[in-house]
């Protein structure tokens, strides 16, 4: 008689807990996943780190920056001592390379990795990447054993996985379930996200473990647990799809980082309302409202208005959608866009490319200005039309521009009360102004005043 897993599963839930199944029904063998496991543990180690991470704590005074800068309030620097406990899945047993998340070892300055059969070693990081949470570490050391890679775009939601990891430093663990849903993104967990969820259970420590199928192969790495506080797993839980892991640790072992490509190109999602303003009729999309002056958005040819419904025969809902398909693509890769323009559907190839801006060191402009990256910045906008604006893109730590108080992402707005948009019209302010000035900044939704002389 053959038993199906299904009819498995009734039998387990049929018996009493404190009854032991037999080794075989007729003659037949039970189905068991104790062959699979015992291949594929061994691949799957605990990780445990020590850190120090970094926390400025602010003197209760006035945050207004004119006062800090005037009296030479200092920012008081504490350093404070980390330890965390994770997972981790051997992915290349002949050079020890082993996968995990980037924040089970982030501001690590030791971790050491314990393998299923006690053996113990220090591993160090070869790259990390905190916008997708992948991280690979390197051990030395003689019969390790891997894991085969899946091809995860082959997964169906239905089919069964196994989650093996260490949740709660309590040892190894494995838990079952199926796979829930696919490309789950807009969590907020990742800056990008396109996950596996499933009903496996994943505990804290189970994240950097291995997401398998019934054949023993890497699926994912899991990640993330969906709830807060430490009420552990309610049956929703992510995992990162092995095939993105994988292509972002190939970039980590061979530049040190991951080149991520750019569109250039903002906007906003397509309603239902906003379909029939522009005379289309699907009514989830990625609206251009915005475009970068030498961006590849821009030299393709894409248009500020143009609806974008679909990118590499994926629909695009929204823009995390977009987002997450263009921070998955590298440098030099070419992305085909399906679009409405002025109600005709098109298709449009866009070229991932570096986005050329013109830079320039901030000691040009003012010595207080030293370590800064000032990029000038041109835009096309959908109700301002072109919009011209200087934006501070690097700060060196220690710097002059640092101790101003400049930060990555701030916009220079006016210099002494008068609009600076371009290099052009700072070197003609500056020319006027002599040294001294005061430079309106904008960081985020509020604005604040630096004051250089």
């Amino acid at each position: 008689m053959k038993i199906s897993l299904a009819g498995l599963l009734l039998l387990l839930f049929s018996v009493s807990l404190s009854a032991a199944l037999p080794a075989a029904v007729d003659g037949e063998q039970l189905p068991s996943l104790a062959p699979m496991l015992e291949r594929t543990t061994p691949a799957v180690v605990n990780i445990a780190t020590r850190g120090k991470s970094r926390r400025i704590v602010e003197l209760p005074l006035p945050r207004d920056p004119l006062f800090r800068r005037f009296f030479d309030v200092p920012n008081i620097e504490r350093i404070q001592e980390t330890s965390s406990l994770g997972s981790g899945v051997i992915v290349d047993a002949e050079n020890g390379l082993i996968l995990t998340n980037y924040h089970v070892i982030e501001n690590a300055y030791e971790i050491k990795v314990t393998l299923t059969d006690g053996r113990e070693m220090q591993a160090e990081i070869i790259g990390r990447d905190p916008d997708t949470d992948v991280a690979v570490i390197q051990v030395s050391g003689d019969s390790l054993v891997e894991v085969p890679i899946a091809d995860s775009s082959a997964l169906r939601v239905g089919d069964f996985v196994v989650a093996i990891g260490n949740p709660f430093g309590l040892g190894q663990t494995v838990t079952s379930g199926i796979v829930s849903a696919l490309g789950r993104s807009g969590l907020g967990i990742e800056s990008i996200e396109d996950f596996i969820q499933t009903d496996a259970s994943i505990n804290l420590g189970n994240s950097g473990g291995a997401l398998v199928n019934l054949r023993g192969e890497l699926v994912g790495i899991n990640t993330a647990i969906y709830g807060a506080g430490n009420q552990g797993s309610i049956g929703i839980g992510f995992a990162i799809p092995i095939n993105m892991a994988y292509d972002i640790m190939r970039q980590l072992i061979d530049y040190g980082e991951v080149k991520r490509g750019r569109l250039g190109a903002q906007g906003q999602d397509l309603t239902a309302q906003l379909a029939q303003a522009f005379g289309i009729e699907p009514t989830n999309g990625f609206i251009v409202t915005q475009i970068e002056a030498g961006s590849p958005a821009y030299r393709s040819g894409l248009e500020v208005g143009d609806v974008i419904v679909a990118a590499n025969s994926k629909p695009i809902r929204s823009t995390r959608d977009m987002h997450n398909l263009v921070g998955l693509q590298r440098m030099g890769q070419t992305i085909e866009l399906s679009l409405y323009r002025n109600g005709t559907e098109i298709e449009l190839p866009v070229l991932i490319q570096p986005i050329e801006i013109n830079k320039m060191g901030g000691g040009v402009i003012h010595p207080k200005l030293a370590g800064a990256t000032i990029g000038e910045m041109r835009e096309q906008h959908l109700q301002r039309g072109r919009v011209d604006y200087l934006k501070v893109m690097k700060v060196e730590p220690g710097s002059n521009a640092e101790q101003s108080g400049f930060r990555v992402g701030d916009i220079i707005f006016s210099i002494n009360k008068q609009l600076a948009r371009t290099f052009d019209e700072v070197f003609a302010l500056l020319e006027s102004n002599g040294n001294g000035m005061i430079m309106n900044v904008q960081r985020g939704n509020r604005e604040l005043y630096i004051l250089l002389k």
